[in-house]
């Protein structure tokens, strides 16, 4: 027994893991992709690492973690997406290729569990974009673009289609496309040993969002059974339950406290590690994070309490691996903020770390 004392004073625990932060570069104050550790036990960040692109506003990790895609958030037919040999152990990225989307402004990416297929957002070009992976992580030209069609009753921002978001359905047989523009979840077939076409070149179904209410990103509950909609224009969520492709919504429940008034703009949804609370960040005059219960017998939301952001402008946030810290990005004063979570009612408090950071506007972990 004595013998082993020596082997076990050896072993290291490493509580630190990387995020990467994705940022806009035409405000002059960043210069693109930045990488820092975060400590998971004491909710500290430390600089580690960064590259140089254009307005990368959305990343994305490959499963394997040994490539990084972002977006190129640019107009006038120069929307591009760009993909990075990324290093754990130093956060360094080193560019492999970009390709053009064929849309403007990308403003979302993701990729498959096989990290087979690539998909871009075009919110201008109001389409997606699909490109294959090849094997030392660089992108094919796209294999598809699909294009939107139609309007919303906001004609100052609904005037044509603005697809925000995709994203994948829990088992990976739909692509659920969020469009700003026409108030519709468009529900795609995906095939991924399908090379050439993966996506179904038709929706399969609509999921229908309340007219004006612009939707943006979609998240699912733990047991898949249920998904949540952010609607940016109407600072609210849309609870759907979902099957097989299909979305009925069951509860729209605002996002802003009862004695809020002046400009919304949701920005992101996340739900934490046990499953147990759902949260969603405002800009506009309210920079806060709404937080919610979720009920486990029918996936209802109960509004808790709204949060400060710490900041104006919390474009995204993070939950931490584990569940004890959240990270909140604010675009507008350059900053990301870290706060403690108690995991047993859900609320939120500064622990008073910060960074600097230049218009962050997405936050990801290398989990």
């Amino acid at each position: 027994m004595f013998g082993l004392l020596p082997m076990m004073a050896c072993v290291q625990h490493d509580n630190t893991m990387n995020l990467l932060i994705g940022t806009y570069t035409h405000t002059g104050k960043s210069e693109g992709i930045y990488v820092y550790t975060f400590d998971l036990q004491t909710g500290k960040l430390n600089y580690k690492n960064k590259v140089a692109t254009e307005n990368p506003s959305f990343l994305t990790i490959s499963p394997d973690r040994k490539f990084v895609y972002a977006v190129n958030e640019l107009n006038n037919g120069k929307g591009a997406v760009s993909a990075f040999a990324y290093e754990q152990q130093t956060g360094a990225l080193k560019l492999l290729n970009s390709q053009l989307t064929d849309g403007d402004d990308p403003c979302n990416i993701m990729t498959d569990k096989a990290n087979k297929h690539v998909i871009a957002s075009n919110y201008s070009g109001g389409n997606f974009t699909v490109f294959g992976v090849l094997d030392n992580g660089a992108l094919t030209p796209h294999q598809q673009v699909i294009q939107h069609e139609g309007s919303g009753p906001d004609k100052n921002r609904q005037e044509k289609p603005h697809v925000h978001s995709a994203t994948f359905s829990p088992d990976e047989r739909f692509l659920l496309v969020q469009d700003l523009g026409i108030d519709r979840i468009k529900v795609y077939a995906y095939d991924n040993k399908n090379e050439r076409q993966p996506i179904s070149p038709q929706a399969v179904s609509d999921g229908v969002a309340s007219a004006g209410s612009g939707p943006r990103l979609i998240t699912f509950s733990k047991n898949g059974k249920y998904a949540y909609l952010i609607q940016e224009m109407k600072s609210a969520v849309t609870v759907y339950r979902y099957d097989q492709g299909q979305l009925t919504p069951i509860q729209e429940i605002s996002m802003l406290s009862p004695s809020f008034k002046g400009d919304v703009g949701a920005a992101d949804i996340h739900i934490s590690p046990d499953g147990k609370f759902l949260y969603a960040s405002n800009r506009g005059d309210a920079n806060d994070i709404a937080i919610y219960a979720i009920h486990a017998s029918d996936g209802k939301l109960t509004h808790i309490q709204n949060q400060s952001g710490g900041g104006k402008g919390p474009r995204s946030f993070v939950i931490a691996p584990g569940g004890k810290y959240v990270l909140v990005a604010n675009q507008y004063t350059n900053d990301v903020i870290v706060f403690e979570r108690d995991a047993r009612t859900g609320l939120l408090k500064s622990t008073g770390e910060k960074i600097v950071v230049g218009a962050p506007v997405c936050l990801v972990f290398d989990e």
